[in-house]
């Protein structure tokens, strides 16, 4: 299994979605939606529909490891940074179709669920 260093030295892209394409994406035959924050931010906001896989948590990597790898995944956190970082070590693992929800949770304007 590689690691995040492996990651961010082959020079790995992500494509970043704004807002409405992300949304969009989400209609998708096959997406999936992760969330990669706590699950104290979990439970106060999420985007309907999401697996939590707290990138934090040290289960994280093999959670990853066990998704199906022909899925689209669209994968989001707070501001971007931490499903950035998600989405570049589900591509070093063969992952295709990451994509990382640019600015964040914080950012969406999508429909959202509120506890």
């Amino acid at each position: 299994m590689s690691s995040f260093k492996d990651a961010f030295t082959n020079k790995q892209t992500v494509a970043n979605l704004d807002s409405n394409s992300f949304e969009k994406m989400i209609g998708i035959k096959d997406s999936v939606l992760i969330d990669v924050r706590t699950i104290e931010e979990n439970v106060k906001i999420s985007i309907p529909n999401s697996i939590l896989i707290d990138i934090h948590q040290p289960d994280f990597l093999a959670r990853i490891d066990e998704l199906d790898k022909t899925k689209t995944y669209l994968v989001y956190c707070h501001s971007g940074n931490r499903s950035y970082t998600a989405c570049l070590y589900m591509q070093s693992m063969g992952f295709q179709d990451v994509f990382n929800l640019a600015h964040g949770i914080s950012k969406y304007s999508g429909a959202l669920k509120k506890n």
